[in-house]
């Protein structure tokens, strides 16, 4: 039995409506992203690792590692549900009786230093009462690149796609998903610094009268596919850069700080082994090699330290340079 009809053997209104096209979207969404990432790595090869979960549900989860270009990645796809628990209830504050949720989530750590780690996540959550029916739905998602050495113009472009894909829905999304971004990647032990230079991120996002089910869905779309177009000319610009064995220490160190982030912090994980997630691919996210210095600190106007300093004080890629930055 495959996984997707697994999932839905006994819940046979996942594959109907706004529930069946979602799904039906972030498998298609995770094929196409596959397909490109392949073709820019040129050797790497995606190997899928299908898997159900007891309790409900299951995933693919999809892993490529020492390509050409890239070091380590995962795209994964996950449709899972259960009967709410006590412990969902108090620590996650999910009220109903049963749950679903569906979602793509993707990480890609390159060899070269010169090309940024990025990250994806959309996902649609639902809450049903006792009788199977609809009580609760949002949205989430959104993308965020984390560069080892700031090159202002690939966080430009970066930015630019992503408010490009924004703006087709509200002008204010991208200024305000954009804050979210920079708000929410922060290791507030490591004196606020920023995960990376940022994206949009946006989470709990209900369907409403003026912001319809259409536009949450349409969204998750637009942004979803504009991930080839804001990354892949950044990895195929900076591929070629050489590096020396200084740059790849600065990397494993900001790979470090990527490492506290998602173990510390960060929802999706703590969402995914407070539900009994499947911890392979809940940690896919992690870097091959990191290093952990006491008390390291980048030689103060260095590349190194411009990054830094990016990442202690978010920048307005669209309107500014890397000298003008947004108060904290």
């Amino acid at each position: 039995m495959s996984v997707e009809n697994s999932a839905t053997s006994n819940n046979t209104f996942f594959n109907e409506g706004v529930t069946g096209k979602w799904i039906q979207f972030i498998h298609q969404l995770q094929d196409d992203i596959c397909y490109a990432l392949e073709a820019c790595d040129g050797q790497a090869k995606f190997i899928e690792d299908a898997w159900e979960r007891p309790e409900g549900g299951g995933g693919k989860t999809r892993v490529l590692s020492n390509g050409n270009l890239f070091e380590k990645g995962g795209v994964n796809t996950s449709i899972v549900f259960g009967d709410v628990t006590d412990l969902m209830r108090t620590q996650l504050k999910i009220n109903g009786d049963k749950w679903f949720a569906c979602g793509l989530s993707l990480v890609i750590h390159p060899h070269n230093p010169f090309v940024p780690t990025v990250h994806c996540n959309y996902r649609m959550f639902e809450l049903y009462n006792a009788s199977g029916e609809t009580i609760d739905r949002w949205f989430g998602g959104g993308t965020d690149l984390t560069p080892c050495y700031l090159f202002e113009e690939d966080a430009k472009h970066f930015h630019q796609t992503y408010k490009n894909a924004c703006d087709q829905f509200d002008l204010s999304f991208y200024p305000d998903f954009k804050k979210v971004c920079d708000d929410y990647f922060v290791n507030t032990h490591r004196n606020n610094e920023r995960r990376g230079i940022g994206g949009i991120f946006y989470d709990y996002k209900k369907p409403s009268t003026e912001k319809n089910i259409e536009c949450w869905f349409g969204l998750a779309k637009v942004a979803g596919y504009a991930f080839m177009e804001a990354y892949i000319p950044i990895v195929e610009k900076r591929k070629h850069l050489s590096y020396t064995a200084e740059n790849k220490y600065w990397q494993e160190i900001r790979r470090g700080r990527y490492t506290e982030f998602n173990l510390v912090h960060d929802r999706g994980t703590i969402f995914g082994l407070k539900t009994n997630g499947r911890t392979e691919s809940i940690l896919m996210s992690l870097p091959p090699t990191v290093r952990f210095d006491y008390n390291y600190q980048p030689i103060p106007g260095s590349e190194e330290d411009k990054l830094l300093q990016a990442c202690l004080h978010p920048i307005d890629w669209i309107k500014s340079s890397i000298n003008m930055s947004e108060d904290d």
